[in-house]
């Protein structure tokens, strides 16, 4: 880990994944006190209160327009990623956090709650691609025996966003009638710092290769990355991936969708997708003020409980990144969608008993701590290091379109439908979530590769066997590649005839 690739990680992690998660948590705290502000703003405009119906509505699209905007987010990853590279699209994405940034902090003194709805789904897109690039830019910066670790360091900031957001709308801090504005528009300030910095900072290497077809580029970039100068094997790497795909050239996602030689890589990634989002990680997050409540804990003190179980998230990513270049990406998905499977299971138990038996009650926080530490190794962060490692350049921003969309639709539908699985099921709509951890969770065993310490061509290579495809390279443009990488003395003079 050298001290640039280092850098650029924490640079793009908190100036892009930071917002999402703390987008995702900021409105919870001060939702009362944001209620009370559409209502005054609506009594002053028109003389009379808001009904407590057009009040829901209004509140249900403000939550409801983030994970809205992220789906739309998602479905520009990827035009601008093969346009304006991957760090160019991180670079303009900054426009979708600055502007509601904006808004958002000044929406009191203008006295309009419009504008913090229409920022809501623009914040909204700057998450959908933030969540989707980041991983695509670290993964293909990253060398194989980091990738994974590398890879979960946007899930880990996401996590810190949740947790800061928690921390910042405690309402002897921010969370209360004159600090509300300021805590929304405190998004703005990670990508301002990341519009400042990461222009210091190298492309993928990948993409100055296999998409510009500049190896010089790519070569001085992996140079910096690495610290050294013998990169000839990375390039050679690369060099092979592109040939490999010169015969089906870019993929747009109905190419992908209908591609036979990705057909499981795209299964896989629409399964992990829905599974990590439908398991109920929003659901066990809404429920825990209750859990924590019938346990006895002080309604006052709920808040500061659930700032500590945003830190146990936090703590248990920061593990994930540490631990998955040992343990290895598919153990950490069955641990993870296991744990949340039995925590969910245990927990619809020791709801349905709680009223009866007391100890249920501290059962049942256990089960809310275990399932957290069971989506923070496994469930939370792998799905988007899979995207990366299963795909090869040519595929890779629709795969991550097609992942994206579904993770954000998925996240959609469980705000949407959750409360109403909580009035027709109570406490057994955990079950539901048990149900879909535990596919998930069988899909994962039976299809899915270990993928850690291989290249994107391994990993390719040994999909093909389930596809039931065969890889084929240009063996004659393969060896003027080698040559070329193993003398690059000479690559400027041959730059003419090399086939890139």
């Amino acid at each position: 880990m050298t001290l640039l690739l280092a850098g650029v990680t924490l640079v793009s992690a908190f100036g892009s994944s930071f917002q999402y998660g703390y987008n995702v948590s900021v409105i919870n705290s001060p939702a009362v006190f944001m209620q009370e502000f559409y209502n005054e703003t609506y009594f002053d405009r028109n003389g009379i209160p808001m009904e407590s119906s057009f009040q829901k509505l209004l509140w249900s699209l403000t939550v409801s327009m983030f994970p809205l905007g992220g789906f739309f987010g998602s479905l520009m990853v990827g035009p601008l990623v093969n346009k304006c590279g991957r760090k160019g699209t991180l670079l303009i994405n900054n426009i979708f956090s600055i502007v509601p940034a904006i808004l958002m902090g000044t929406s009191k003194v203008a006295k309009t709650f419009e504008v913090i709805i229409l920022s809501r789904i623009i914040v909204g897109i700057c998450a959908g691609l933030s969540s989707n690039v980041v991983p695509m830019y670290l993964g293909e910066m990253s060398p194989k025996n980091l990738r994974g670790a590398v890879g979960v360091v946007p899930q880990l900031f996401i996590t810190i966003g949740i947790l800061i957001a928690q921390i910042l709308g405690l309402s002897n801090i921010l969370g209360n009638l004159e600090g509300w504005p300021v805590l929304l528009g405190l998004t703005g300030i990670p990508a301002v710092v990341e519009l400042l910095l990461l222009p210091f900072f190298p492309e993928s290497p990948r993409y100055l290769l296999i998409q510009k077809g500049n190896e010089e580029q790519a070569r001085q970039a992996l140079k910096r990355l690495r610290g050294w100068d013998d990169v000839d094997d990375e390039i050679k790497e690369m060099c092979r991936e592109d040939q490999s795909e010169k015969l089906d050239g870019r993929l747009s996602v109905f190419n992908l969708c209908t591609f036979q030689a990705l057909r499981w890589q795209l299964i896989s990634i629409i399964v992990m997708m829905m599974g990590q989002q439908l398991s109920g990680v929003n659901a066990i997050f809404y429920y825990t003020d209750e859990i924590f409540k019938s346990a006895g804990v002080n309604e006052n003190n709920v808040q500061y409980v659930t700032v500590g179980i945003g830190a146990v998230n936090v703590f248990m990513t920061c593990v994930a990144v540490f631990i998955i270049e040992s343990l290895g990406r598919r153990l950490l998905l069955l641990a993870g969608f296991g744990i949340c499977c039995v925590s969910c299971a245990v927990l619809t138990m020791a709801l349905n008993l709680q009223a009866t038996v007391s100890w249920m009650q501290y059962l049942s926080i256990a089960c809310v701590i275990a399932y957290i530490i069971g989506h923070a190794i496994g469930a939370s962060p792998i799905p988007f290091v899979m995207i990366t490692e299963m795909f090869l350049q040519s595929s890779r921003p629709a795969a991550f379109m097609v992942g994206g969309s579904v993770h954000w639709l998925s996240n959609f539908t469980v705000g949407l439908v959750f409360l109403y699985m909580v009035e027709g099921l109570g406490a057994y709509c955990f079950l539901v979530f048990c149900a879909i951890c535990l596919v998930t969770f069988i899909y994962i065993f039976i299809i899915v590769p270990e993928t850690k310490g291989k290249t994107f061509m391994e990993i390719n290579q040994s999909m093909a066997k389930r596809n039931k495809v065969e890889i084929q390279m240009d063996k004659e443009k393969l060896n003027d590649f080698q040559t070329a990488a193993e003398t690059p003395k000479k690559k400027e003079e041959a730059h003419s005839t090399s086939v890139l």
